[in-house]
């Protein structure tokens, strides 16, 4: 029962999967970043939230319409709070004391990824939440709070009807930059336990309903089922932080094995399996480093690598090949 829930194909027979070494733009709630460490470790080219960690479905599409226009943003675009310049559209990573530094990163950051979603075969985009949060006084929606007092936010719990139009807007914009790219939705099984069990539970809901209803109108995408694995068939407390709330390493371990049973080429597992264990040999400590077992050890990764850059001559190993060399 387990597997014909989990196993149920993501990409049809006659779709393209994602191959070895793929160009991956993800975006979305912290789970996304779990995706891009182990998308990144394998060696893909990939490019992770380009303004910083967003959760709700607004903000998302908020930051691909900047995207879409390469907007640059101005002084005005940007408030000051307690000594630091930060952006309503953005994450705290790009809170700095000085405006400047605030505003070039902001506008590098779009640009970059202005450039790398046209290139992109794939983009995964993880939603977290159906709550959005809006200034009261200002009447305006933000992506982060940033430790502003509480009652300075009204929470709002979106209708099925906007999620809807604003998961449209996103691929629209998506698909006028590239319209190549294939889009691959997930939500993510983090549990938002602040804002109540019954709360969190209404807010994973609506963002199923209104990916289901697009499905269901033929928008193209697909849909990987990160909630439903960690919630749905783990199960289990163990597979938690201590916080109850956001998965463990082992469960974004089962659950990235999910993603290439259902998401990845199969004839690629190998390579990307390989890629895995060349990033853990890099990882690995020894207490002697001059050990003759430690010195085979560096001796069969050099020779590796020296393999692998002449059957993937456009993948960077600089990084490996000097770790061992070293």
């Amino acid at each position: 029962m387990q597997q014909q829930l989990i196993l149920n194909p993501t990409f049809s027979e006659n779709d393209d999967k994602i191959k070895a070494f793929d160009s991956i733009f993800l975006i979305g709630s912290c789970f996304s970043t779990e995706m891009y460490q182990k998308l990144k470790r394998r060696k893909f080219d990939v490019l992770s939230n380009p303004y910083g960690i967003l959760f709700d479905t607004l903000s998302i599409s908020r930051a691909f319409e900047d995207i879409k226009n390469n907007k640059i943003y101005q002084f005005d675009d940007i408030v000051k709070y307690k000594d630091v310049y930060l952006s309503w559209n953005h994450h705290s990573d790009f809170n700095y004391i000085e405006s400047q530094n605030t505003i070039e990163k902001i506008n590098n950051s779009i640009c970059n990824a202005n450039q790398f979603l046209k290139k992109s075969k794939f983009v995964i985009i993880t939603l977290g939440s159906a709550f959005s949060y809006r200034l009261v006084e200002e009447k305006k929606f933000v992506a982060n709070c940033h430790k502003y007092p509480q009652n300075q936010f009204e929470k709002v719990l979106v209708s099925i009807e906007e999620i809807e139009n604003q998961l449209i807007n996103i691929i629209n914009n998506i698909k006028s930059l590239n319209a190549e790219t294939k889009i691959i939705f997930t939500i993510s099984p983090v549990r938002h336990l602040r804002d109540g069990v019954i709360e969190n539970n209404k807010s994973k809901s609506r963002l199923i309903e209104a990916l289901t209803r697009l499905q269901e109108k033929n928008q193209k995408f697909y849909y990987f089922p990160a909630y439903e694995i960690v919630i749905d068939v783990l199960r289990d407390y163990r597979f938690f932080d201590i916080d109850f709330a956001h998965p463990n390493y082992l469960a974004t371990e089962i659950v990235f094995d999910y993603f290439k049973q259902l998401c990845i080429e199969e004839k690629d597992s190998d390579i990307i399996d390989e890629m895995n264990k060349l990033y853990l040999a890099i990882k690995h400590k020894t207490k002697n480093l001059h050990s003759e077992e430690h010195q085979k050890f560096v001796k069969s990764y050099k020779e590796k690598i020296i393999q692998y850059q002449k059957k993937f001559p456009n993948i960077d190993f600089t990084y490996e090949k000097t770790h061992f060399e070293s």
